[in-house]
């Protein structure tokens, strides 16, 4: 395994995983050094899969999608334990190294586990779990290490009753009760998660408003939703002190002088970059407060140019999709492959309990740039596969503007809304406009029959 490679990357994770595969498509030496025994990051066993995994398994277990039929006391499983979490989650991380481990093994993608440190710009040290160390050097390297959970001093997570995000997915018991620290994508998806297995959940979140990056209408439609499901809301208030009471619930003291009293508490407000051993002195880099490398965004190169960063180290917007094709441009950069420009626009999804997604502008953005535009709504219950499906709730907005009748943005809450965002992405990026949408058959009965009642919304308020 000593030796000289073309690419290191450190960390397997969605960047560093398709940097890799890319880098060995292109013919290159390619070795990946991962701090885990298995391979796959914090998404596959800390964070993405996992909690995507758990969010399918609350959803079945506990009939969710069924309620609208059967009333909200139907369950399939009457009584949810965390095994019973556990089982499927298991079998799905371990399909998922396999899959990983056999793309590696099938182009030729060299593995090491242990831990890389720089020695110099150009080799790294690499500790293995045994404890022996290892000098590899490298032509280019990739750092895809990650991110691992904030832990402010006020919070005792050796409490097995205090959990952060990463711990969450093992979770030894299903509480009655649950505080969760942090609205960012990560709080809310699991906030919701627990929700829908009936724990009652408090959101405590500093700042007044949470999600900013969503349209303002999904997010109101969204508090609705938790709101009527018995969630609590603490905006723009700090946590100033957990403690442990004499009843043994978790006490959060908030700084407005009020205290949430739970079972358990899940911590989720930040990640930090996993750069701290990295020995980033000694190949010529800096991070941030937060951990964080910084990168040009067209080629994803730090400072060092034979350095490249890629995924959550490099900060917004985090998420496994866009790592991955950071990884893969990262890649072809360096070993000069002329990329095309990357796609305008990209959708966030969010896997809470209702999903949300979104691509293009919010009508806020839109307003702020001054363009002349009509909304269209849609409502799910308006659909025939909705009330197939005993939907009671779920919406689509789409903006378009009146000059050019381009469609500008596509927001949506409800089931599917992660999988249905992707015909909205297209005719966004592809300059279409609200022609498409009511020119074209959908089929009958589905979801994305949506597009075309929404389209047809904004057509009857557009100035024709």
């Amino acid at each position: 395994m000593a030796g000289r490679y073309d690419f290191i990357v450190i960390g397997s994770g969605p960047a560093g995983r398709r940097a890799a595969i890319q880098a060995a498509k292109l013919g290159k030496s390619v070795l990946v050094i991962e701090g885990r025994l298995k391979v796959g990051g914090v998404s596959v066993h800390t964070g993405t899969i996992p909690s995507k995994t758990l969010r399918e398994t609350a959803l079945n277990l506990s009939g969710w999608r069924e309620r609208g039929f059967y009333g909200r006391s139907y369950r399939v499983k009457k009584e949810i334990g965390s095994d019973d979490l556990s089982i499927r989650l298991g079998k799905t991380l371990d399909y998922e190294v396999d899959v990983l481990e056999h793309q590696f093994l099938r182009n030729g993608v060299a593995t090491l586990a242990g831990f890389a440190r720089f020695a110099d710009p150009q080799h790294v040290v690499v500790t293995s779990p045994d404890g022996s160390e290892l000098l590899v050097e490298g032509e280019r390297f990739l750092i895809a290490v990650g991110t691992v959970p904030f832990h402010p001093g006020n919070v005792d997570f050796t409490d097995p009753d205090i959990m952060d995000s990463d711990e969450v997915v093992e979770i030894p018991r299903l509480p009655r009760s649950m505080t969760v620290v942090g609205a960012g994508v990560i709080g809310i998806e699991y906030a919701t998660i627990f929700s829908a297995l009936d724990v009652a959940v408090t959101v405590v979140e500093p700042r007044p408003t949470f999600l900013d990056f969503v349209d303002r209408e999904i997010i109101d439609e969204f508090v609705h939703q938790l709101r009527d499901r018995g969630v609590t809301f603490r905006l723009g208030v700090a946590v100033e002190n957990v403690a442990k009471g004499p009843d043994g619930r978790v006490v959060t003291t908030l700084s407005d002088g009020r205290m949430v009293r739970t079972e358990m508490l899940l911590y989720c407000a930040g990640r930090m970059g996993a750069t701290a051993d990295l020995g980033l002195d000694r190949c010529g880099l800096e991070c941030d407060a937060r951990g964080r490398l910084t990168i040009d965004p067209a080629t994803f190169q730090t400072s060092v140019p034979h350095i490249y960063a890629a995924g959550d180290v490099i900060g917004f917007p985090s998420l496994a999709s866009t790592s991955m094709e950071q990884g893969r441009i990262a890649a072809c950069h360096a070993f000069g492959l002329p990329l095309p420009p990357a796609p305008a626009y990209f959708p966030y999804g969010i896997y809470a309990v209702p999903e949300i997604s979104t691509v293009g502008m919010s009508e806020q953005e839109v307003r702020d740039r001054g363009i002349n535009y009509e909304c269209g709504i849609a409502r799910f219950r308006e659909t025939s596969r909705g009330h197939i499906m005993g939907l009671e709730q779920g919406l689509m907005k789409m903006i378009f503007s009146n000059k050019t009748r381009r469609l500008l943005g596509v927001h949506i809450i409800g089931e599917g809304a992660t999988e249905l965002i992707h015909i909205g992405q297209a005719v966004l990026n592809l300059k279409g406009t609200i022609d498409y949408f009511i020119e074209n058959t959908f089929n009958y009965p589905t979801l994305a029959e949506a597009y075309k009642i929404a389209a047809l919304d904004a057509w009857n308020r557009m100035a024709r």
